[in-house]
């Protein structure tokens, strides 16, 4: 999903607008790559931390420890971070902007501290990872856009950013629910790690309540932003309102009154689904504005 988000940003949103871009296919390939190998190495230190609550939560899904010993797990860590850090160092050379490398030493670390530490505090870990989500859409922008910027084009440079901040934080929201949602689901081998996460601290019920109430967020900011923003497009603001919205008020309905495993799964997967179409309105955006003007 983190691969989609970017190449439709890159692909279809950037040339729709007529966004001067600094990366050749080559080059943000790379940075595509670079994104994905960090956030693998961050799930392969999530599976070493997570092994024995992961032999509750999922145990016919554990790896670690079953078909490869912590120690290459750490090995593969090490080595996925290394190729992610030479090849980002290679994108920000590429764009003359070395100091943009800091970004993947951040994400490394935030990831390190995350699985060691936070991911055991309740709501902390969840924000963590919905930032690092957050941030990968964002550094399309950092690496593609900004480098280009001049007096020129700073007008439409700048409305192109702020799209991608817009759908970054569209991301963060759905993410963070996510992350609690997941919360829930793992609660019985969470409390095997001493893990001090939202459900179990107030209980699945009460944690239910808390997700129930922080969705009306998303609703409340997708609406206001779909009649601020696509008024003028009804296609995409009909797009918004029956393919996100309302999947939105169904995932509310069944959070609310989510008791079994399979329930938090369900939504949590329906949470994935609503990320997915809303990702998906820059094609409609972009298309419904390339068609515009011709």
């Amino acid at each position: 999903m983190i691969a989609l988000i970017q190449i439709l940003f890159k692909y279809v949103y950037f040339p729709s607008f007529s966004v001067d871009t600094a990366l050749s296919n080559f080059t943000f390939a790379i940075l595509v790559f670079t994104t994905l190998i960090i956030a693998a190495a961050g799930y392969i230190m999530n599976d070493i931390y997570d092994v024995e609550a992961d032999k509750i939560n999922k145990p016919t899904k554990v790896l670690v420890s079953r078909k490869i010993s912590k120690k290459q797990a750490n090995f593969l860590y090490n080595i996925f971070n290394s190729i992610g850090l030479l090849c980002g160092l290679y994108v920000a050379h590429t764009v003359d902007k070395l100091s943009f490398v800091a970004i993947f030493v951040i994400t490394i670390l935030l990831l390190k501290v995350y699985n060691s530490d936070l991911k055991k505090r309740p709501i902390i870990g969840n924000v963590i990872v919905s930032l690092l989500v957050s941030m990968s859409i964002l550094i399309v922008g950092v690496f593609d856009i900004i480098p280009m910027v001049t007096e020129e084009n700073d007008i439409n440079q700048y409305y192109a950013f702020r799209v991608l901040i817009d759908y970054a934080v569209f991301a963060f929201i759905f993410m963070l629910l996510r992350e609690m949602v997941k919360d829930a689901e793992d609660v019985n081998g969470d409390k095997y790690m001493n893990m001090k996460t939202l459900p179990i601290i107030l209980g699945r019920k009460r944690a239910n309540t808390v997700i129930f109430a922080l969705s009306f967020f998303p609703l409340i900011i997708i609406t206001f932003y779909s009649f601020n923003s696509f008024s003028n497009v009804p296609f995409v603001l009909a797009y918004m309102l029956i393919v996100v919205l309302m999947p939105l008020l169904y995932f509310m309905t069944k959070i609310l009154y989510a008791k079994s495993k399979k329930d938090y799964i369900r939504a949590s997967r329906l949470l994935k689904l609503i990320m997915l179409l809303g990702i998906f309105s820059i094609v409609i955006l972009s298309l419904t504005i390339y068609y515009a003007d011709r």
